[in-house]
């Protein structure tokens, strides 16, 4: 089979970042698949999945009632390997052009208090799992670590 583009990456030289991890065509319309890296990997340790699904629940209720995006966003989403998530927006984006939205969302996650949306019995098929005070760590940690004062290197993949 041939190797699809997400494992070609020298997950090695990944830093956390902000990565446009591909662009697919349905019909007419592009949608485009980011790679939000949160922490690096092989290096740090992962999220552990309740941070993880705190930060899903937090970021799919902001981002499908964001004021400019909310029309654009397709799914956001946690990566198998725990060291980040994915976004797909329908259009044709570069990185760069979502950092302010990541701001905000993160911004949002890091400081969220009262009871996470859909963190019931009857919304999530496994709501004891979330663990808010380590998700708005995380999310302030990514807020000031990557986001603030992104370099260019941390919005492209290495090569």
């Amino acid at each position: 089979m041939k190797q699809i583009t997400s494992f070609s990456i020298d997950h090695l030289k990944l830093m956390p970042g902000v990565y446009v991890s591909r662009k697919d065509k349905v019909g007419q319309e592009v949608l485009t698949t980011f790679d939000l890296r949160m922490t690096r990997p092989n290096y740090e340790p992962v999220m552990n999945t309740a941070e993880m699904h705190t930060i899903e629940h937090l970021a799919a209720t902001f981002l499908r009632n964001h004021k400019d995006f909310s029309s654009k966003i397709i799914y956001f989403g946690p990566m198998g390997c725990r060291t980040g998530f994915y976004l797909i927006l329908a259009g044709d984006y570069e990185s760069s052009a979502i950092i302010e939205l990541l701001k905000e969302l993160f911004s949002f996650i890091s400081d969220f208090d009262g009871d996470v949306p859909g963190a019931s019995a009857i919304e999530c098929g496994n709501y004891l799992d979330m663990n808010l005070p380590m998700a708005k760590y995380l999310a302030a940690n990514y807020l000031k670590n990557v986001l603030f004062d992104i370099s260019t290197d941390r919005l492209v993949y290495p090569q």
